[in-house]
């Protein structure tokens, strides 16, 4: 049996499994669990992995949701990487559901091509995306070693073969300055929402000279307790984002200065703290982009290499693929403009009938990718070598390998 007839083989058999899958997904999108308590999701998806002849270890990483299931010995090692917490208030409004269900029908279904031409298939359950980024906690923990490859869609309002991530830190910040009755003493007060508010006009006036595709966002915690005390406290959070980890580096600097700045100013003491996550750029790996994309378009759904948007979020997944080769692609559950991701009405569309389509659609060209990386030597050593032209100074040999 060559490549091709395999391929219509995985995909009828995602096709002969959609009851069982989008009763899956709709389990999971209907059972809402935050980051690193996706105690019910982890659980259904690795029953049914087990149930399906997969290897599983749950808690890896010591990480209690997280979970690793394997088919296959030796490689090439392919993973496909499953999220599944929500969103506080909103559910799945990112769509998480469908992602965990779809790494899942995919390895399910490439199991014949493990069969047939070696390798295996990996299921790594990648908890906390939204709040904690649980990927580059696991990354750190070696999760990602001895892998050939990685993969995961994401649902959006568009077709498309890659993502634009930025790099992204964020800090938390504090003034303290001293309280005194804001009308008959303000002489005697430091006023720490002063601070707060000169670093806020500080980072508006350094946007203006920064790259295009960097971001600084942030917002007050805490700005005060009364408005006829001078506060004596605030706190904000910002995010400071970058198209590349040298040039978050700068900016991070330049917006601390703003900081210092606005406490130089004011005379209120500041203190910050990096939050211990930082997320990576994604690098995407256009030779695995363009088998993804061939794939999906056999399956009628035609798709564009980027996202025509050009739109700049941020994921743990960045810091994945800048030890193994990746993709993110994106497929539409929703169209666009009318819906945005992180949106009730995106939590609606995940579990509707284009989300149907795409969850099938979705582990459909995962599926039949696994295939084209198993059973193409020269395909695998093609993703490899542009991953490595990518990490100027990185030693040849198998990607993710230590």
């Amino acid at each position: 049996m060559n490549s091709d007839k395999i391929k219509n083989s995985v995909v009828a058999e995602i096709d002969a499994r959609r009851d069982q899958l989008w009763k899956l997904s709709r389990k999971i999108h209907d059972n809402p669990e935050l980051g690193f308590k996706e105690v019910k999701a982890a659980e259904w998806l690795t029953q049914y992995l087990e149930d399906n002849g997969f290897s599983v270890e749950s808690g890896i990483c010591d990480l209690p949701t997280a979970f690793r299931a394997t088919y296959g010995k030796g490689s090439p090692t392919i993973a496909l990487l499953a999220e599944y917490d929500a969103l506080p208030e909103m559910g799945h409004a990112c769509g998480h559901n469908l992602i965990g269900v779809s790494a899942v029908g995919a390895a399910v279904a490439a199991k014949q091509a493990v069969d047939k031409f070696g390798g295996s298939v990996v299921v790594l359950g990648t908890p906390a995306e939204e709040l904690y980024g649980g990927k580059v906690t696991m990354a750190e923990r070696g999760a990602f070693d001895n892998l050939d490859a990685a993969m995961l869609v994401h649902p959006g309002t568009h077709d498309a073969a890659t993502t634009e991530a930025l790099a992204c830190h964020g800090i938390t910040v504090e003034f303290f300055g001293k309280a005194a009755h804001a009308a008959s003493r303000p002489q005697a007060g430091i006023n720490a929402l002063e601070a707060m508010i000169q670093s806020f006009n500080g980072i508006n006036s350094l946007r203006q000279h920064i790259h295009p595709r960097a971001r600084i966002h942030g917002i007050i915690t805490n700005g005060g307790q009364a408005a006829n005390v001078v506060p004596d406290h605030t706190a904000g959070v910002f995010l400071v984002r970058a198209a590349d980890d040298a040039y978050l580096d700068v900016l991070k600097k330049r917006v601390l200065d703003c900081f210092a700045g606005a406490a130089t100013a004011t005379g209120a003491r500041l203190e910050y703290k990096w939050d211990e996550v930082r997320y990576g750029t994604l690098l995407n790996n256009l030779t695995l982009a363009k088998a993804f994309t061939r794939n999906m378009q056999a399956l009628g759904r035609r798709m564009q290499m980027y996202d025509p948007d050009k739109s700049f979020g941020s994921t743990d997944f960045g810091n994945v693929s800048q030890l193994v080769p990746g993709i993110h692609p994106s497929v539409a559950i929703a169209p666009p403009g009318d819906i945005v991701v992180h949106s009730p009405q995106f939590a609606a569309a995940a579990a509707s009938e284009s989300a149907q389509k795409g969850l099938f659609d979705a582990a459909g060209a995962l599926a039949m990718t696994v295939v084209d990386l198993i059973s193409d030597a020269d395909l695998m050593a093609k993703v490899k070598t542009e991953f490595y032209r990518s990490q100027p100074g990185k030693p040849s040999g198998a990607a993710g390998r230590k």
